[in-house]
């Protein structure tokens, strides 16, 4: 089965969301996308934050811990199971990496696509040091790293622009 999993470069076996660990890794099924896996990983975030986003800073923090926690688990689990690195199908590290950066942008759908955007731009185009952490760490812990980073950099420009905007219109 990993041969043939390992061939394709999108996994479009259902089954493989009876496997726990492969269900979060592949984000409930997002992986399986044919279009834009991680775009589509991402979009994930959207309906956990709906659940959890009212939650105060602190337990929504402690979530997002035991999500990253777990999904390191689940992503060193679906690598084997699917006998490659980072396989294209593994997304929960976009989907825990949007969290992050919804975790501080401000409550608006505007701030919120920009969210999604931003993070996306940084989880693609991996400036230093993302790419190091891409490169050089193995294991579900690498897989969920290079997101965390992009995170980073994502909620740093969200927070920079909302600054910007908002001295503008407050003078």
């Amino acid at each position: 089965m990993a041969e043939h999993l390992e061939s394709t470069a999108i996994t479009p076996h259902a089954g493989l969301l009876k496997i726990p660990s492969c269900a979060l890794a592949l984000s409930f099924g997002a992986g399986l996308s044919p279009w834009a896996p991680g775009s589509v990983g991402a979009l994930v975030a959207f309906p956990i934050f709906a659940v959890i986003g009212n939650l105060p800073l602190a337990v929504n923090a402690l979530v997002i811990v035991a999500l990253f926690v777990l999904g390191c688990v689940a992503c060193s689990n679906a690598e084997q199971v699917l006998g490659k690195s980072d396989h294209g199908a593994i997304v929960w590290d976009e989907t825990i990496g949007l969290l992050l950066v919804l975790l501080v942008a401000p409550a608006s759908p505007w701030w919120w696509a920009a969210s999604y955007v931003a993070f996306r731009f940084f989880d693609i185009l991996k400036p230093w040091p993302i790419r190091l952490a891409d490169v050089y760490a193995k294991g579900g812990v690498a897989v969920m790293a290079d997101d965390v980073l992009a995170a980073v950099y994502a909620a740093a420009s969200i927070w920079l622009a909302n600054y910007i905007i908002t001295s503008l219109l407050t003078g």
